[in-house]
């Protein structure tokens, strides 16, 4: 029964039928929900509205779904999800703020924050990240430690991340990062001092 919704949902979204899709924004099934969320935002009539009921809604399928729908919707607040209890929500809303790049500099020190000190590396590194993309020079101190100081997979988006800064500091950083114990860090900073 369940997957029968969900697969109404999908459908709706490839044949545009928008009124099977709003109805079913609401259904029990928390997949139809999600997956009504992205029928929708395929024919391009999802809104605002309908992103930040999703980031309320009691399940974190539907809440990690609409941080990845909400990359168009700048007045979205994603602030609330990034400390979400369900490390997957944090980590979609981290990247999806990434994704909105210089229009998420409002983002900054809430992504600080969560570089700096969630539990799950993976949200840590989602957080780096986005702090890359959207190159706000705020975020420089963070994405510098990550590189220093955290684990493989951090230290390389850390390294990565470094790309959209300049100055000595962060030379320093990408020099040290080729003598990192991960060759995949060395790499990395390898590729960007040769650019």
């Amino acid at each position: 029964m369940e997957h029968d919704h969900r697969r109404r949902a999908a459908v709706a979204g490839y044949e545009g039928d928008e009124a099977a899709a709003r109805a079913l924004l609401s259904d029990a099934d928390p997949g139809a929900r999600a997956t009504a969320m992205g029928a929708l935002a395929r024919m391009g009539r999802l809104g605002a509205a309908d992103v930040e009921q999703g980031l309320g809604d009691a399940d974190a399928r539907v809440r990690r779904r609409a941080c990845e729908e909400a990359i168009p919707f700048a007045d979205v607040d994603l602030a609330g999800a990034l400390g979400d209890a369900d490390v997957s929500v944090v980590e979609a809303a981290a990247w999806a703020l990434g994704e909105r790049g210089a229009k998420a500099t409002d983002a900054v020190d809430a992504l600080t924050a969560l570089a700096q000190g969630h539990d799950d590396p993976l949200c840590r590194e989602a957080a780096v990240a986005a702090l890359g993309a959207i190159g706000d020079d705020r975020g420089l101190p963070t994405v510098l430690a990550a590189a220093h100081n955290d684990r493989p997979a951090v230290r390389r988006r850390a390294v990565v991340a470094l790309a959209a800064f300049e100055g000595p500091d962060v030379e320093a950083a990408l020099r040290a990062a080729l003598n990192d114990r991960d060759w995949q860090v060395r790499q990395a900073a390898e590729d960007l001092l040769a650019e």
